[in-house]
């Protein structure tokens, strides 16, 4: 999800579904939670058993209306300007929490005094590009708007876009914190007082948004617009926190990424990020759909949200990529993931004098999602088409437009467990075979009880399922279909000396099955796929699955010494017999031996935000905070506890103050995806048998950091997270 990627750093849901019961009010917007997840809204039932308030706001009245608090009607689409709405509440009554504001969030940071917003230039930012400037390069004598940093000569930023080099922050440059050298940091206004801080530029951009505003355009009521910004703010801060959930009532718009920004920008403001019962939870509606996120089938990423190298951004080289790739904070550890990565696609052929094979790599030049897609195949301009567990002829946007672009290719592949509509789109109501070329070809598949393999859930967990039954009729494993298409192209390309055809050669592609019967019939090992993802030590012309495992991202190096098929899956296979998405064992609360949950088996990320906020600030501008401290070459600390006994309904308005907290309590680290893989850190074990209204942030030892990471956004609010603990 980039909305929540922009915000937070990860594309993944910020907490996990059972955590739903510390919340003390749970919006629901974009979601009928109960019908479409009713394992998960067990959690939300038993939050309001609890006392918790349920709001959903939704163009239809559902089962989850009917169990909801509160239920506000919304158009459909019209979702930026009712959350806009809400963040504009929250800052013109200061209802957000100050401290966490500060403290965890980029608010205080002065943007560049190049950057104008909307107000300034009639609808539009700084850095527009004018379409007249035709496609292709701009060479400078193309019209950029007002505010554009292009410079004269050649230009990658495609007309009717943005050039976002004013979308930054004012820096200033400081000491290191080691002493050697200087490094250059934003700006900071703690009193957020200057008119240029993100919080005031936030303030003006939001002001438009108002109740009477959602009214007119979201047809919600104010009088219930404002009963809802109330709860959400009478349940946010130091001692009560909200959840946000939403689905694809959110993800399916075309400002579906805006909906899930704007959420964690308030989320951010009422101080309920990395926190018991708070966060956003992603509602993923199909098993596996957050590992089609992690293990990209987006055309733009590749395996752990790097970015796929693209012609619009100048990276036809190694160099280019990794300057590009390289951010501050954890994303200063790309160039490590990068180039882990490569080494697992081309093993030994990756090398440090070839950049590693990065030349292998596809680079995109515009927008290649399925609409776009749809058109161009429409238009003539897709000649193949591989569908594998999708049906656009049915669930599309444009379900005709989709149909009848697949008439224009020449060959389609569908792999699927049944005849769907896209298989059989050729023989619809209305087609005429006999005018159609496409030549179609369905190869049946293997359902998940007929193959081994892993699923990632809405809580970012990885599960290893094994084979039940033997595949029905003549149907084979998606696996085996994809690796018996590498072997056969590698085969017809043997002899080749073109250097356009080294990237299928070079291409590892060894995962021989345990089971000697599934190796007669060709079926590859999904275990040593995923032991691949996982990532090892290379050592020089052995197969990665005869190597050492790494057994965590913080091992993964960017001298080649390493590879790994995706960095966030690290540490799920970390030796070769022990295999944690196979783990079966519940506690019945965060259960941390039952599965896998990327990053690190965290169930609960950015919990820094859980402990006291920084008291200091020395003279390399960093923070000296309160969190327990992390090994320095280690990953972070994890907990383990017991789970409570009972659950009875909470004592209302029973509080601590955060000094009867002890230090021991805290179970938090100082990683941007940190998680709180405990109950909330200011209980006790008496406690955690009693629901408590409490959210006081505890403190405990002492530690610096060496870095924060930055999500800039010029509008909005970002996550700025403690990482490297001393």
């Amino acid at each position: 999800m980039p909305g929540l990627g922009a915000s937070f750093g990860r594309g993944g849901a910020t907490t996990f579904v059972q955590d739903l019961v510390n919340a003390d009010c749970i919006l629901i917007e974009g979601s009928n939670f109960a019908e479409c997840h009713p394992v998960a809204f067990r959690f939300v039932m038993e939050a309001k058993e609890r006392g918790a308030k349920i709001i959903h706001v939704d163009p239809r009245f559902t089962r989850t209306s009917a169990v909801a608090d509160l239920y506000a009607p919304i158009r459909s689409g019209t979702d930026i300007v009712f959350l806009g709405a809400l963040i504009n509440w929250v800052l013109t009554n200061e209802r957000y929490f100050k401290e966490y504001v500060v403290s965890f969030t980029n608010a205080t940071y002065l943007v560049d005094e190049k950057f104008a917003d909307t107000e300034d230039l009639d609808g539009l930012f700084s850095g527009w590009v004018d379409k007249e400037a035709g496609a292709g390069e701009n060479d400078g004598s193309a019209e950029a708007h007002e505010g554009s940093a292009a410079s004269p000569g050649k230009s990658k930023i495609p007309p009717g876009s943005y050039d976002t080099s004013t979308w930054t922050f004012e820096m200033e440059e400081v000491p290191r914190f080691d002493g050697e050298g200087t490094v250059k940091i934003p700006k900071r206004d703690e009193t957020l007082a200057h008119p240029r801080c993100v919080l005031n530029v936030m303030r003006r951009h939001f002001s438009r948004y108002t109740a009477q505003m959602v009214e007119d355009v979201c047809g919600t009521p104010a009088e219930t617009f404002e009963q809802i910004a109330n709860l959400l703010a009478d349940n946010s801060g130091r001692e009560r926190t909200t959840a946000f959930a939403y689905a694809v009532g959110w993800t399916q718009h075309t400002v579906g990424v805006q909906y899930i920004r704007t959420a964690g920008i308030l989320q951010s403001l009422l101080g309920n990020m990395g926190r018991p019962g708070g966060g956003i939870m992603a509602l993923r509606g199909h098993a596996n759909i957050q590992g089609a996120t992690d293990i990209p089938t987006l055309y733009d990423l590749l395996p752990g949200y790097l970015p796929m190298p693209s012609t619009l951004r100048e990276e036809q080289t190694f160099a280019q990529y990794l300057k590009n790739a390289t951010k501050p904070g954890w994303w200063s550890n790309a160039p490590k993931y990068i180039t882990s990565l490569l080494k697992a696609y081309y093993g030994d052929a990756a090398t440090p004098e070839n950049d590693f094979c990065f030349e292998y790599l596809p680079q995109i030049s515009g927008d290649y999602s399925v609409l776009p897609t749809q058109i161009s195949m429409k238009d003539g301009n897709v000649k193949g088409y591989f569908v594998i567990g999708m049906n656009p002829a049915s669930s599309g946007l444009n379900a005709e437009l989709a149909r009848a672009a697949l008439e224009r290719l020449e060959w389609m592949v569908v792999v699927d467990s049944y005849e769907t509509e896209t298989a059989s789109f050729w023989r619809r109501e209305g087609a005429d075979p006999a005018k159609i070329g496409t030549e179609t070809f369905f190869m049946p598949a293997a359902t998940v009880l007929e193959k081994d393999g892993t699923m990632v859930n809405t809580n970012r967990m990885l599960q290893f399922h094994d084979k039940a039954v033997e595949p029905a009729g003549a149907s084979k494993s998606d696996l085996y279909l994809i690796y018996q298409l590498g072997m056969r192209l590698k085969t017809l390309y043997a002899n080749s000396t073109d250097p356009k055809d080294r990237p299928i050669l070079d291409l590892t592609w060894e995962y021989p099955h345990e089971d000697e019967h599934e190796r007669r019939k060709g079926e590859p090992s999904a275990v040593k796929v995923l032991q691949e993802i996982n990532g090892y030590k290379v050592e020089p012309g052995k197969p990665g699955y005869a190597c050492e495992q790494v057994d965590a991202f913080v091992n993964l190096k960017d001298d080649g010494s390493t590879a790994a098929g995706a960095w966030i899956y690290t540490g799920v296979f970390p030796d070769k017999t022990t295999n944690r998405a196979r783990n079966r064992k519940k506690d019945n609360w965060t259960s941390l031996d039952w599965g896998f949950a990327w990053p690190a088996n965290r169930r609960m990320l950015y919990n820094r935000a859980s402990a006291d906020a920084p008291v200091s600030r020395g003279a390399s501008g960093r923070s000296t905070c309160t969190g327990t401290r992390r090994p320095r070459n280690g990953p972070a600390p994890i907990s383990r506890i017991s789970p409570p006994s009972k659950r009875p309904p909470r004592r209302p308005n029973r509080v601590r103050s955060a000094s009867t907290r002890t230090p021991a309590a805290i179970r938090s680290s100082c990683s941007p995806m940190a998680a709180c893989s405990s109950l909330p850190p200011e209980r006790s074990r008496t406690d955690r048998s009693r629901r408590t209204t409490s959210r006081s942030i505890p403190s405990c030892k002492t530690i610096s950091t060496d870095s924060k990471i930055i999500r800039p956004c010029a509008n909005g609010i970002a996550t700025t997270t403690a990482i490297t603990a001393r």
